[in-house]
């Protein structure tokens, strides 16, 4: 199960769902992914984890699915379900619902060096997919001194440093690709259906 949080380090809101997400992933079966957006960089604290090409793929789950507005904290659960980040109890109760549903794709990886071997197969045709190789750290705790956060000491995990779309596989032959990685960042491999449909499977090298 992948969980995607958009948030802010100058988003008020957002203390709770970045907590939450860090107990989410005590499972193991859980990949949680913190992804910094920088839409409140203007109210006084420019969030040192953000990067505009997270804000666009929060924007882009919410034109698939036709909203007009993105918001923090938002948490998206193997991209198809959005629920507000802080609201413990509508997370949990989704989460348990996704809990131990068999995804439909295998992922295996291998990484020597500075490669990364890829090997993707499916019992049965599930059509075009995209390949996502996503870094991130591990946490970190930052001292807010404007915004609405000013003067707390926040602690976030799990910080999304980059997401690249690598591959797209027909969803059908199995197929192996290798792409090179670097550094010692923990690397997860999302199978995802194009233009910000469901996650189908995900694998994760710590």
């Amino acid at each position: 199960m992948v969980i995607e949080l958009y948030t802010s380090q100058g988003c008020s809101s957002c203390p709770p769902a970045d907590a939450l997400l860090n107990k989410l992933a005590l499972d193991e079966n859980v990949i949680a992914l913190a992804l910094h957006v920088d839409y409140w960089d203007y109210i006084g604290w420019k969030d040192s984890f953000a990067n505009p090409a997270f804000t666009a793929r929060q924007k882009g789950y919410a034109e698939a699915a036709g909203r007009r507005s993105i918001y923090t904290p938002q948490m998206i659960i193997d991209g198809t379900h959005d629920v507000v980040g802080n609201r413990a109890k509508d997370v949990t109760a989704i989460v348990a619902r996704e809990a131990g549903i068999e995804t439909p794709v295998s992922i295996r990886l291998a990484r020597n060096g500075d490669a990364l071997s890829i090997a993707l197969s499916s019992d049965a045709p599930v059509g075009p997919v995209d390949i996502h190789v996503v870094r991130y750290r591990a946490g970190d705790t930052v001292s807010v001194e404007r915004g609405e956060n000013a003067g707390r000491d926040l602690d976030y995990s799990h910080i999304v440093t980059d997401w690249d779309v690598v591959a797209r596989w027909d969803g059908d032959s199995p197929l192996t690709t290798e792409v090179p990685v670097s550094g010692d960042l923990p690397i997860v491999v999302l199978a995802q259906e194009p233009d910000y449909g469901p996650i189908l499977s995900a694998a994760r090298l710590k």
